[in-house]
């Protein structure tokens, strides 16, 4: 039988939650081992944000919050811990520089989610932090309480273990859900897993017509077919791809829509959000003016970008051949419609491996909020994506991993020292 290890904490999972939960266990005293599969720390972290790291949100307690559709109040302990303030401080003490762009979304002034991840790494050499670049294979417990870790290369005796092994989007990453695993075998309920942030399907032939179109500017809302009730509402960018759409907008709605059977929901997307109905219709008049001896589809250039031309005509209703000068005031509006209102059914959401977050994993009602300790199994606590929280895109996501980190480090090590 292989020796076993004897080591304080160990902490599954070197991504944002389990760097945290690394540093803030170490710095309480305690004798901390990070394990990780890849064979470097923070590989999903390094890619999020397009590279750039949407590091938190400069928001309130509260405002925060009512950017977490699931569980907001099993937040309340970690983020008066470690609020979005603290991850500020922390990252800039920890000599990443940081600023706040559109919606209040903290980045690094470098752009470089890598600095990001470099500082954590630092952090975690600083205070101590023992790594091991193995596979964990199981967490074993006796008497209701863990007691050891088995990995692909050794057998260690912990007295607390953090599992921060992310959800299951991003596989390629290392989120490849056996985080849930573990929690399952040691007596945990996982609830269903979901994509969430991620791109939407459509049946509609708009799509592959459009594919490759990117859109800025414009204004996105979704609404209920049946109700007609909006359910969502951003302005900014998105892109039409062969599959559907997606961008940040629509990464962004795909967390406010629970499900998307086919035909529920419909995207209206107003190509002119800044211009309304009159000021919209002037400006066309204007551009008929100025190309009165022209076809109809070549009086559109100045007001759509080329790709878009076609598609606008067809729905319009007017024959592309007719000459602008004969295009009646009922024509123009019926244009002036489709140009506020382009409408692309949706029909349903791209696999979860394409998503930035998972909606789902183990239930919060089997782990004690102001320690992240599980009700269940005694030394076993939990952080970050693996936990059935999700939110908004904005920096939300990865605040509630730091957060959720710091409180389970805490934790962890006050339990092995006292």
């Amino acid at each position: 039988m292989a020796e076993i290890k004897s080591i304080g904490v160990a902490v599954i999972g070197g991504g944002a939650a389990g760097l945290m939960a690394a540093i803030s266990a170490a710095k309480m005293g305690a004798d901390v081992t990070l394990f990780e599969k890849n064979d470097r720390f923070g590989k999903k972290l390094a890619i999020t944000g397009k590279g750039r790291c949407n590091v938190t949100n400069d928001c309130t307690v509260e405002e925060f919050l009512q950017n977490v559709p699931t569980n907001p109040r099993f937040l309340y302990s970690a983020l008066g811990r470690f609020d979005t303030a603290d991850t500020k401080d922390f990252f800039e003490s920890a000599g990443v520089p940081l600023k706040v762009e559109r919606g209040r979304r903290v980045f690094p002034v470098s752009d470089k989610a890598d600095d990001i991840v470099k500082a954590l790494i630092r952090e975690a050499k600083a205070a101590g932090v023992r790594t091991a670049f193995e596979k964990v294979l199981s967490i074993d417990s006796a008497d209701g309480k863990v007691n050891t870790v088995t990995t692909d290369k050794a057998v260690y005796a912990a007295g607390a273990v953090i599992i921060c092994t992310g959800g299951k989007s991003y596989p390629r990453t290392g989120s490849d859900g056996d985080g849930y695993a573990f929690a399952k075998a040691l007596g945990h309920t996982v609830t269903p897993l979901l994509p969430s942030l991620v791109p939407m399907t459509s049946q509609s032939k708009l799509c592959p017509s459009l594919q490759g179109l990117s859109l800025k500017n414009v204004s996105l809302s979704i609404v209920d077919r049946a109700s007609g009730k909006e359910v969502y509402s951003d302005f900014g960018e998105m892109m039409f791809t062969h599959f559907g759409l997606t961008g940040p907008m629509i990464l962004s709605a795909s967390a406010h829509i629970p499900d998307a059977p086919s035909g529920k929901y419909e995207a209206h997307i107003n190509l002119k959000p800044a211009l309304d109905e009159k000021t919209l219709d002037a400006r066309i008049i204007a551009d008929f003016n100025k190309y009165a001896n022209k076809d109809f589809v070549n009086a559109l250039s100045d007001l759509l970008p080329q790709k878009l031309i076609p598609v606008v005509i067809s729905l319009s209703g007017i024959d592309a051949r007719k000459k602008v000068n004969s295009i009646t005031k009922e024509e123009r509006h019926a244009l002036g419609d489709v140009i506020r209102c382009l409408r692309v059914s949706i029909s349903g959401f791209r696999p979860i491996n394409e998503a930035i977050v998972t909606k789902g994993g183990i239930s919060v009602k089997e782990v004690n909020p102001k320690t992240m300790e599980s009700k269940l199994c005694q030394g076993l606590y939990f952080a970050g994506e693996v936990l059935d929280v999700d939110a908004y895109t904005g920096g939300y996501n990865l605040q509630i991993a730091f957060a959720t980190g710091v409180l389970a480090g805490e934790s962890a090590a006050f339990a092995t020292l006292s």
